[in-house]
């Protein structure tokens, strides 16, 4: 054998010996699971993605006190990727390479998510619950992908149902932020109007990760609007809202469930009252509901500090959901046989919540639910839809 020859002999037998065998699956040991999550947990988005991670461990914290699943306890890395696509690519890459992490969960955002996809798709890592509604997530191309929330295109839907139908109002303007996020939600609202034969009286956008809203109000208080649907983060919502108010305009406003309602209604304080907010989960607070019930026990078990949340509610269905789809799939889990068995399976009962994904999302899509923000930050269902 030559020297070059034996260079390489040694060099392929180094890689084959470093590579995992085919029996070790990423993130699967004897005795845990581990997930990773790449979303906003600092910055001006923060509390979208703390309140994720938050619902998610304490999830996990449920499962793992009953003694995990098939003996394996589910942990969670987070890490923080600001709401901004570069970064969530390197903190994705992380997570897959570096924390070899079995599955991606609860991560935050559009744009964040059309930069990951490829990524996770090319090594066909589950990408679980994502706090987003885009359009492009349900493409059946993307077999990774387990959406649990309604889409965006549905929010928008209910939104205009309930502003043309209800309320009898004509003249809608849009505020929303200017990225792949904001005009997904931007091509829903066009599309319900579109079936009412109605187009939008006025548009206005803002830079993510920024509360520069002047301009969007300059734009859209020329058309007078009745009612104006935003598609943002609970920051420049609230600014562009308290904008309005201070200009003397009280429009109905009506926010994506994507913005965060409890931290919109903190940042609001009363000038919150009567502004709607789309929600994709029940009442965190309706206890008659055993799911509820449940995440509520399993969040004080985790911090008895935190209080009941939207977002933390849908963090808590990933993480159940997640766990669900694991006994499913049997004792030696892989990241194919988890996706397998959620497409195969698509129906999981989670404390008596049905929770559809997959192929059954088509026939039985998720629910919108429509909220109004009392005076107190409180949230109450809207009367009529």
């Amino acid at each position: 054998m030559t020297r070059s020859r034996f260079a390489t002999f040694i060099a392929l037998t180094i890689v084959l010996l470093a590579a995992p065998s085919k029996a070790e699956e990423a993130g699967v040991s004897a005795d845990a699971i581990l997930f990773g999550q790449a979303a906003a947990l600092e910055g001006p988005s923060s509390a979208l993605g703390q309140r994720m991670r938050q619902g998610i461990i304490a999830a996990f914290t449920e499962i793992n006190a009953k003694g995990g699943v098939h003996g394996r306890k589910l942990q969670l890395i987070s890490r923080d990727d600001g709401y901004d696509p570069d970064r969530s690519v390197a903190q994705t890459l992380r997570l897959i390479e570096s924390d070899r992490v079995f599955a991606l969960i609860g991560a935050v955002g559009t744009p964040t998510a059309m930069a990951t996809i490829p990524i996770t798709s090319a090594r066909n890592v589950p990408f679980i619950g994502p706090f987003s509604g885009a359009e492009f997530l349900r493409d059946l191309e993307l077999p990774n992908v387990v959406n649990i929330r309604a889409s965006y295109g549905a929010e928008a839907e209910a939104w205009i149902k309930h502003l043309t139908e209800d309320r009898k109002f004509t003249r809608i303007g849009i505020f929303y932020q200017d990225d792949s996020f904001g005009r997904d939600g931007l091509a829903g609202v066009k599309r319900a109007l579109a079936k009412r034969g109605l187009e939008l009286a006025a548009e206005g956008t803002f830079e993510r990760n920024t509360r520069a809203v002047a301009q969007a109000w300059r734009m859209i208080k020329r058309a007078d609007p009745e009612a104006i649907v935003m598609v943002g983060t609970y920051g420049p919502c609230a600014e562009f809202i308290k904008l309005a108010h201070r200009s003397g305009a009280h429009p109905t406003f009506v926010n994506i469930s994507f913005v965060g309602a409890n931290a919109l209604a903190a940042e609001l304080g009363p000038e919150g009252a009567g502004v709607i907010v789309s929600q994709v989960v029940p009442s965190p607070w309706d206890r008659s509901l055993k799911l509820v019930a449940d995440y509520q026990a399993a969040q004080t078990a985790f911090d008895p500090t935190l209080a009941p949340d939207f977002v933390s509610l849908e963090g808590y269905l990933s993480g159940r959901l997640a766990a669900a789809a694991l006994e499913k799939a049997g004792p030696n889990p892989t990241r194919a046989g988890l996706l397998r068995t959620i497409n195969d399976v698509g129906r999981f009962d989670i404390s008596g919540t049905t929770v559809t994904v997959g192929m059954r999302m088509l026939d039985t899509p998720p629910k919108v639910f429509l909220t109004v923000i009392q005076k107190d930050g409180t949230f109450k269902a809207v009367d009529r839809l």
